[in-house]
C-alpha cells in the first residue's frame, strides 16, 4: 500500500446483500471502489453484531484492492492476529475502546497491518496527538458507531484540526457515516482522503445491476469537482 491523498471511496459491505458478499465485492472493485471497508461489530462496544475473523478470511479472496477493517469491539487487542491472518491490509481500533492504544497500534503494526485509530464524534480530535507516528490512519465517524444509514454529524472542524495536526506525515483521514454528494464535498475540503460510503454507493444496484453502484460512486466523485 503506497501512500497518496488523492480522494478514495471504501464502500462499506455492510450495506450489501449479505447472501452474495463475494459477487458484490468484486462488483463494487469493477464499478470503482478503491478500497473496501468492512465493519466489524461486537454487540457490546456497539449495539450491533456482524464480522467476524472467519468471514474476514472469507471475503479476502476477493477483495484485489485495499481490505480496511474497522472494529468497532472491545477489548481489540486479543484479536488483532486474527485480523492480520485473515488478510486485513489496515485494521482500526477505537481509541474508547480501550485504556492502552499505544499498545494496541504497536500490535497492529507489529502483526504487518497499516494501524488505523477511529474516533466517535463525541471525542476531540486533541485525544491523538501523541499517537500521529504510529498510526497511519484516522477514522473520523460522523455518526455514532453501530449502524448503517444514519444521519451525518457535522465533524468538518475536528477534520481540519487533525489536518493540521497531521502535517506532512503520510497518514489518511478517513470518514465513516453519512457520506453522499452532498456531505463528500464538506469532508474533503476540510482534509479528509477517504471516504466510506454504505448506503450512498449501494442504494438502488445489485450484483445484477452493477452499474449502479459506479453512477452512485461517481455522483460522488463528480460533488468534488
Amino acid at each position: 500500500m503506497s501512500f497518496d491523498r488523492s480522494v478514495k471511496i471504501a464502500p462499506s459491505i455492510l450495506s450489501a446483500d449479505f447472501a452474495n458478499f463475494g459477487a458484490e465485492i468484486r462488483a463494487i472493485e469493477d464499478q470503482g471502489a478503491d478500497w473496501v471497508h468492512i465493519d466489524v461489530m461486537d454487540g457490546h462496544f456497539v449495539p450491533n453484531l456482524t464480522f467476524g475473523p472467519p468471514a474476514v478470511k472469507a471475503f479476502r479472496p476477493h477483495v484485489k484492492t485495499v481490505m480496511d477493517v474497522h472494529l468497532m469491539i472491545a477489548p481489540v487487542d486479543p484479536y488483532i492476529d486474527a485480523y492480520a491472518e485473515a488478510g486485513a491490509d489496515v485494521l482500526t481500533a477505537h481509541i474508547e475502546a480501550g485504556p492502552h492504544i499505544h499498545r494496541t497500534l504497536q500490535a497492529i503494526r507489529g502483526a504487518g497491518m497499516k494501524a488505523g485509530v477511529a474516533l466517535n464524534p463525541g471525542t476531540p480530535a486533541e485525544a491523538v496527538a501523541h499517537l500521529l507516528d504510529l498510526t497511519d490512519l484516522i477514522c473520523v465517524m460522523t455518526v455514532n458507531p453501530g449502524f448503517g444509514g444514519q444521519k451525518f454529524i457535522d465533524m468538518t472542524a475536528k477534520i481540519r484540526t487533525l489536518r493540521e495536526m497531521i502535517g506532512d506525515r503520510p497518514v489518511h483521514i478517513e470518514i465513516d457515516g453519512g457520506v453522499d454528494p452532498s456531505t463528500a464535498p464538506l469532508v474533503v475540503e476540510a482534509g479528509a482522503d477517504v471516504l466510506v460510503a454504505g448506503s450512498a454507493v449501494f442504494r438502488g444496484g445489485s450484483v445484477d445491476q452493477p452499474e449502479v453502484y459506479g453512477q452512485n460512486m461517481m455522483a460522488i466523485r463528480d460533488s468534488l469537482k
